[in-house]
């Protein structure tokens, strides 16, 4: 008589693995398919617009003047500019046109000429526009469409550790685990598929845990505050910074020349340089430059003056607590960017995997159910 085979542990893990990647395997796709071209955004709006290259000259405009040409020409608030450190590269003002335009609207301006040039816009945005409501809403309402993608993550993440249980054999022995670290590409079909779920999937499954658990704080207010209070630190901090207050003085208020001058002597080295504006909201100076050399490309020092010229706040990145880092970097930890190409290239490859996952596992499952029958 045969024996009856005892539902286990692994059974267990490996139903869970099937029928949650089953039901969440259309959505998965379409977030990690989107996700493979968002990882170079940048990069193919790039390609698609005509890059704005300026012809240095000894003749280099003040940026008070620059400043007030800009006031002059284009009607909405000046929030604030951007120095790049390369001198082919124009400046960046951004300017408010309308109470609708919270970012505000970048225009480009040779600091040779005074030439004025509105951001040209790549033939590739709205392309990407679809693609980034795509991975953040599956095209749905927000409302709809936020929560289904936040459950998918989820299931997302369940699969990755269920799967990691799965990929180790039975008995955990070196000649047992190491088939599960290639591909047998001379095999039959079925195999290969099986290779291509198990073994990529294995080498993808880090960066899509780091994905995954980044990616809910889009996706679940509670989820994005519970985090931050796990790891003590807000995460999205927008304008959370230290309360200051300027300091009184008799002397006169400074110029924007002097305010960037004393960025440049806080901050001796070489790289861009944002300013953005005193206004009704804030009476302070607020300047963050990327250090080029830095290990990352998106973390940038900041430096806050009052109108007189007072340093109120000097903040390295480098310097503050590892759980404010951890959170300010929540973004780029997501989409990549964190290293810059280097990082960006690893996640594009670790999105393309994450989207073979729901087609490799379905075809598993179906030939299973095939041999059942037979």
């Amino acid at each position: 008589m045969a024996k009856k085979k005892t539902y286990g542990f692994r059974k267990f893990i490996n139903d869970v693995h099937l029928w949650l990647g089953i039901g969440s395997g259309i959505v998965l796709f379409l977030v990690c398919f989107s996700g493979t071209f968002l990882a170079f955004e940048h990069e193919i709006k790039d390609l698609f617009t005509e890059k704005m290259v300026v012809t240095p000259t000894e003749n280099v405009k003040s940026i008070t003047e620059l400043t007030s040409l800009v006031k002059n020409n284009v009607d909405g608030e000046l929030s604030r500019v951007t120095l790049p450190s390369n001198a082919k590269e124009p400046y960046i003002f951004t300017i408010k046109t309308s109470p609708k335009d919270r970012r505000g609207t970048a225009f480009y301006v040779n600091p040779y000429t005074g030439e004025i040039l509105k951001a040209p816009k790549s033939s590739a945005d709205g392309f990407m526009m679809f693609m980034f409501r795509m991975h953040r809403w599956i095209m749905l309402d927000v409302p709809i469409g936020r929560p289904i993608v936040g459950i998918a993550t989820i299931i997302f993440l369940i699969l990755s550790v269920t799967g990691i249980v799965l990929w180790f054999p039975k008995k955990v022995k070196w000649k047992n685990m190491k088939s599960g670290f290639k591909i047998k590409m001379n095999a039959n079909w079925k195999r290969v598929n099986h290779d291509l779920h198990n073994t990529l999937g294995f080498y993808a499954c880090i960066f899509i845990v780091i994905m995954g658990l980044t990616g809910l704080c889009w996706s679940f207010e509670g989820y994005r505050e519970g985090l931050g209070n796990l790891i003590g630190a807000k995460i999205f901090n927008r304008g959370g910074g230290p309360k200051l207050e300027a300091k009184v003085s008799d002397g006169a208020t400074i110029s924007l020349e002097e305010a960037i001058a004393i960025s440049q002597q806080e901050f001796d080295y070489e790289g861009d340089t944002r300013i953005s504006f005193p206004n009704e909201r804030s009476e302070f100076y607020n300047i963050s430059k990327n250090n080029a050399a830095s290990f990352s490309p998106v973390t940038s020092d900041v430096l806050t003056l009052d109108v007189y010229g007072n340093v109120l706040n000097k903040e390295y990145f480098n310097n503050k607590p590892l759980n404010v880092r951890i959170a300010s970097l929540i973004k780029p930890l997501h989409t990549g960017e964190i290293f810059g190409m280097f990082s960006k290239i690893i996640y594009f490859l670790a999105c393309l995997i994450a989207t073979s996952l729901p087609i490799t596992g379905t075809l598993i499952w179906i030939n299973k159910m095939k041999k059942k029958k037979k």
